[in-house]
């Protein structure tokens, strides 16, 4: 079984696919606009140039994502997305990029059970843990 995240971003998918693309080196794998649904009653002229469906890859994980119902109004409280770094030079990169426009809710710091741990939420609302050396 896999559970993969499925990210409505109500009008930014877009702007979140390439803000991924340059954060996270993140893969683009498929994407279709509504404009090209098969049935063209989901289709408005605001919509049509908006992501019906993406998928991409961050490392070995494949996330979804979607415009949604383009409400402009993205919501990802009470769920995290986590990235496992190789290194402490690879957490420090990625938790910079992520946080870039975005908040930092806990710096990238030492902690007892990983040699560097930080809290963001991105540009978007995502919210990241960026962690490295995680102790088993």
């Amino acid at each position: 079984m896999l559970v993969q995240p499925y990210l409505m971003f109500e009008g930014r998918c877009d702007e979140a696919l390439k803000f991924y693309q340059t954060a996270v080196g993140a893969e683009l794998l498929m994407l279709m606009r509504y404009k090209e649904a098969p049935d063209p009653s989901m289709v408005t002229p605001e919509t049509a140039e908006k992501v019906m469906h993406a998928s991409f890859r961050i490392g070995d994980s494949v996330l979804m994502a979607s415009d949604g119902h383009c409400t402009g109004q993205p919501g990802f409280s009470g769920i995290s997305l986590t990235i496992s770094a190789p290194d402490d030079t690879e957490a420090e990169r990625i938790f910079t990029a992520l946080a870039d426009g975005g908040q930092v809710t806990m710096p990238l710091a030492k902690t007892f059970f990983a040699s560097k741990f930080g809290m963001t939420a991105d540009r978007f609302g995502v919210r990241w843990m960026v962690l490295a050396g995680q102790q088993a």
